[in-house]
């Protein structure tokens, strides 16, 4: 974020030019300024979602198991 008062004529240039310019919804691309979203996953979210069940089904069985008693 940029937290400067004021911009160099450049960069008002710059900033009017992108907001003026209309966005391509139907070709759309990732920015330049984030190389993360050219990127696909790496196969993390299946790591988290395995994780998060084995432990809803840790605590089910504790849950049921003090149940019992």
């Amino acid at each position: 974020m940029d937290t400067r008062e004021s911009k160099t004529p450049q960069e008002e240039y710059e900033h009017l030019r992108e907001v003026r310019m209309p966005e391509d919804y139907e070709h759309p691309e990732p920015d330049a300024e984030q190389p993360e979203a050219k990127r696909p996953a790496k196969g993390w979210h299946w790591l988290v979602l395995g994780v998060a069940i084995a432990i809803g089904l840790f605590l089910t069985y504790r849950l049921l198991s003090v149940a019992w008693l």
